[in-house]
């Protein structure tokens, strides 16, 4: 949520972020509007009521005709107060539930647009030339089937569409890189949490998630909690109502967790295989830092994320997000997307957001403001170092001829192979 004080003070920065959004800027108007409303008639109760102090005392010393009218008085006020007191509470609610449709102000430099309206700031190798190599590649599912890693159709079975699972070689092979990932932030100075991932409705609005993309989680109704879509909604309210001591920096985490989405908007789309399914695993990180760090701390993440996807000798794109495909809390996402050989794309394998103070201002996580009495919201960046996706790149890229997969020198040890054979 951003904060009212920069609404009111410079609303046109406000609508420019809407509009390269492409969300509708008359947002703005309308929570000035409730503002303006609830501080009035705030004003208005805080008058009366001190008024009618002043008249109770009054009527205690009166007496005859004159403590009659004064009583009288006293009842209309008592009405109009408890009348300012119920419009004043519903234009702050108004004001609250407005104020949390508008995104997160968006960084300068952002591209305006939609999905298709990226920056690409990087890319890195070259696409391997499959018919320098003299055969036709296969694709993950294809891959996956011969080497016994991946079964679908038994996946449908247990659960249903776009579930799936991994079997021998390719439930080890997620597991080596996921232990990978935690490997190196460990190294990097992120504490590890094992976190739930079923959490309440604070939690979930808190991220964010329960905003424009509400249709994509899962809700057990039941008992009130949420299946998260990604351990970074328990890492973000890990220090809710909190304050903060980062003094000796930022704090770093990393979790490993089993994610869930609907996928309720994806009909029709990557129904073949594991690229969009509804459960898979994700190693996430997650920082809190000062609102000054941030846009650096931003950076470090993506240098984290690359150092994985060149671990695993991947040939990748990195991409500044447009405003219009940016998720409500982030202010300025970065990701990095892994070519496909069969699909002869780039597909999206991480990706890190700057959410500036926008969860932390809706979760109360705090620091002691360096610069005046009192406390501010801090910033938290989130970031993706690996998740089960990136099967589908490693097995598509590091394919032979005979269907076997070659495995990343980073993997081999954890992986106890240099190749993946086609199963007997």
């Amino acid at each position: 949520m951003i904060d009212i004080r920069t609404l009111r003070e410079d609303p046109d920065r406000v609508r420019a972020s809407q509009q390269a959004r492409g969300e509708d800027p008359a947002l703005v108007d309308a929570v000035l509007e409730a503002d303006r409303r609830h501080r009035h008639d705030l004003t208005e109760f805080e008058r009366l009521r001190a008024e009618q102090k002043t008249v109770g005392k009054q009527v205690a010393q009166a007496s005859g005709e004159e403590k009659s009218a004064l009583l009288a008085e006293v009842k209309d006020t008592a009405a109009r107060v408890k009348e300012l007191d119920r419009s004043q509470a519903e234009a702050a609610q108004e004001r609250e539930r407005l104020l949390r449709r508008i995104g997160n102000l968006v960084i300068e430099g952002v591209p305006a647009g939609g999905e298709e309206d990226f920056r690409v700031l990087d890319t890195v190798g070259q696409p391997r030339d499959f018919t320098a190599d003299g055969f036709e590649p296969r694709d993950h599912l294809q891959l996956g089937e011969l080497l016994g890693a991946i079964d679908m159709a038994r996946g449908a079975k247990v659960s249903g569409s776009r579930f799936y699972f991994l079997t021998g070689p390719g439930a080890r092979l997620e597991t080596a890189l996921l232990t990978l990932a935690l490997q190196r932030a460990h190294e990097a100075g992120f504490v590890q949490l094992g976190v739930p991932t079923l959490v309440g409705e604070e939690a979930m609005a808190g991220a964010g998630f329960l905003d424009a993309h509400a249709d994509e989680v899962y809700r057990l109704e039941a008992d009130g909690l949420y299946l998260t879509g990604t351990s970074e909604v328990a890492l973000a309210g890990y220090h809710a109502d909190e304050i903060l001591d980062l003094t000796d920096g930022p704090r770093r985490y990393v979790a490993s967790s089993t994610c869930y989405r609907r996928e309720a908007g994806a009909h029709g789309k990557d129904t073949r295989g594991i690229i969009r399914v509804h459960q898979f695993q994700k190693v996430e990180m997650f920082v809190y830092c000062r609102l000054e760090d941030a846009e650096t701390e931003h950076e470090r993440l993506l240098a984290w994320e690359r150092g994985m996807l060149d671990a695993m000798e991947l040939s990748y794109r990195v991409i500044d997000v447009a405003a219009g495909d940016l998720g409500g809390p982030a202010a300025r996402k970065y990701d990095c997307e892994g070519w496909v050989p069969t699909q002869g794309r780039y597909r999206e394998l991480t990706s890190t957001s700057n959410c500036t103070d926008y969860q932390a201002r809706r979760l109360g996580a705090r620091e002691r403001d360096p610069n005046r009495s009192g406390t501010r919201p801090v910033a938290t960046l989130n970031g993706t170092l690996a998740t089960t996706r990136w099967l589908v790149a490693l097995l598509e890229n590091h394919q032979r001829a005979d269907g076997s997969v070659r495995v990343p020198a980073a993997l081999q040890p954890l992986l106890g192979a240099e190749v993946i054979a086609p199963r007997e």
